[in-house]
């Protein structure tokens, strides 16, 4: 019993729940408080103050329990803690020896017990046991949550929430789409996998389009480049170190999240590490072959210069900013004007009738082969009823069949969908290239420095300037964009004004060969 003449009619209050969950079980903050300041109202004990947690105690360090702690040990004067039960103070070993350490008087007022160092041995080793089990029971279910969640893992269910772009039917206990994220999820793919968005780009756009998280903030970077390499998006998921095939629907395409990896790869090893000197790396010397590096002179100019690492050249350096006058140059010499745009979108049309015809035929054969084992299915079916095989072999030749068949299947979609993307990614490549000049002299250095390692690669830097060399297929596209510039406006109204007969100048026969003369342009 507590006397009411002493200092113990000072006391604080711990409430905590762990979960949601026990809140709807009856474990709410509301009800403890009102059971324990009811308590401290019928024995005469006043209550200093109130410490609520509101998370789990699988660790110790909870917010208001620490700071518990600390205002016991700076007002020594109040030596009673009321609490609802042991496992709402405690339920681990640590904060038990905390709490015991200050000496206090611990009323447990649903348990009906008291207890500070005046108690019997048998009621200090009854309270080691309910601590011993608060510890056990969260072991156990720690133990029990993560089975479940494997066994969820193993049946196709994501055990965790969803990423963005998804959402939970709680009724149902299932994940849906939450269509209008996830179509700014399927555009960030999309747009990063033409090597034209960094993830700074994609930032800025969702943001401006509207795209906001759960909690109504803006989507970061480094958000974004989780969302490009989680495979949840495609219909798989990590889980327990694993990668399990979910149930979910997808947002994308395996085949585009393999697109969007490839370049994720291509620039994480050859990102600048260093905002002012983003250009190193990108160029060698024409003398010697040694690498191009670059050095700040009074914190201010950066200056781009040889290594001599494979022997002594000319100490030629050049200024940052003449440096990126002569990527303009290059990235200049890329670009087609309207008309002759036009007429390479017209060539990619007339090769297109080439490979549609290749395409056509895969999928003849694949349907033939598909309707062959399908006869197979069927007559193997009628050989198993007349007791001709028996059950075994009928199931594992049907099993081997119809994955073959799904197989075939997913042969006919990528060769359906190879005749547009031949004109879709042949059109982006060009209108790249086309339009690199304004992308680079808009960019910042880390994006300028991203899109040179997209075009170009290995090119030389001879007295200043740069001998350029282009990755595939932009070395062809080079060389459309300089034969272009000696087309002849006569040659372009030629073709425009169908003159047959007349032989294009050998620029034209480069850019354009096998066009026919005859056919109206759809430019």
């Amino acid at each position: 019993m507590i006397d009411s003449n002493s200092k113990l009619n000072k006391a604080v209050i711990y409430a905590r729940v762990s979960s949601k969950e026990q809140e709807k079980e009856g474990y709410s903050i509301p009800a403890q408080l009102k059971l324990l300041y009811s308590y401290a109202q019928k024995h005469n004990i006043s209550i200093v103050d109130e410490f609520i947690d509101i998370e789990t105690a699988k660790q110790s360090g909870r917010t208001n329990f620490t700071g518990m702690v600390q205002f016991l040990q700076d007002n020594q004067d109040i030596k009673v803690l009321l609490c609802e039960k042991t496992d709402r103070l405690y339920r681990n070993f640590k904060d038990y020896v905390i709490i015991d350490d200050l000496d206090l008087t611990l009323i447990f007022v649903k348990e009906g017990s008291v207890l500070n160092k005046h108690s019997r041995s048998h009621e200090k080793f009854i309270h080691g046991i309910k601590v011993l089990m608060a510890k056990n029971y969260i072991d156990n279910l720690s133990e029990e949550t993560r089975k479940g969640m494997l066994e969820k893992a193993e049946g196709g269910e994501y055990p965790s929430y969803a990423p963005l772009g998804y959402e939970h039917n709680k009724a149902e206990k299932t994940i849906g789409i939450d269509k209008t994220r996830a179509e700014f999820v399927r555009e960030m793919f999309e747009l990063y996998a033409t090597g034209n968005y960094s993830f700074r780009k994609l930032e800025k756009m969702v943001y401006q389009k509207g795209l906001r998280t759960r909690k109504n903030k803006g989507v970061t970077r480094s958000s974004i480049n989780e969302i490009l390499k989680n495979p949840f998006y495609y219909g798989d998921f990590f889980w327990s170190g694993r990668l399990w095939k979910g149930k979910h629907q997808p947002i994308i395409s395996k085949e585009l999240f393999d697109k969007v990896q490839s370049v994720i790869h291509r620039y994480k090893n050859t990102r600048p590490q260093d905002r002012g000197l983003a250009y190193t790396g990108l160029l060698v010397c024409g003398k010697c072959g040694s690498s191009i590096t670059a050095e700040m002179h009074k914190e201010k100019y950066v200056y781009y210069h040889c290594t001599f690492n494979k022997g002594k050249c000319n100490r030629d350096y050049i200024r940052e900013e003449s440096l990126e006058k002569e990527f303009m140059r290059i990235f200049k010499q890329l670009h087609f004007n309207k008309e002759i745009l036009g007429w390479i979108r017209d060539g990619l049309k007339l090769s297109l009738k080439e490979k549609e015809g290749f395409h056509r035929d895969k999928i003849n054969r694949l349907n033939d082969e598909y309707l062959k084992l399908e006869n197979r299915v069927n007559q193997i079916y009628i050989d198993k009823l007349d007791g001709e095989i028996d059950e075994v072999f009928f199931k594992s030749s049907t099993v081997k069949w119809r994955e073959r068949q799904n197989r075939i299947l997913e042969l006919i979609k990528e060769h359906q969908k190879a005749n547009e993307n031949y004109i879709n990614e042949g059109i982006k490549l060009i209108d790249l290239a086309s339009n690199s000049y304004e992308y680079f002299k808009n960019s910042d250095k880390i994006e300028k420095a991203i899109l040179i390692r997209m075009i170009m690669e290995g090119s030389e830097l001879i007295d200043g300037k740069i001998v350029p060399v282009f990755r595939p297929p932009f070395d062809i596209i080079y060389q459309m964009a300089r034969g272009s510039k000696d087309i002849e406006m006569g040659d372009i109204r030629l073709l425009q004004t169908k003159k047959a007969g007349k032989k294009l100048s050998p620029a034209m026969s480069v850019l354009l060969p096998g066009t026919d003369l005859n056919r109206q342009p759809s430019g």
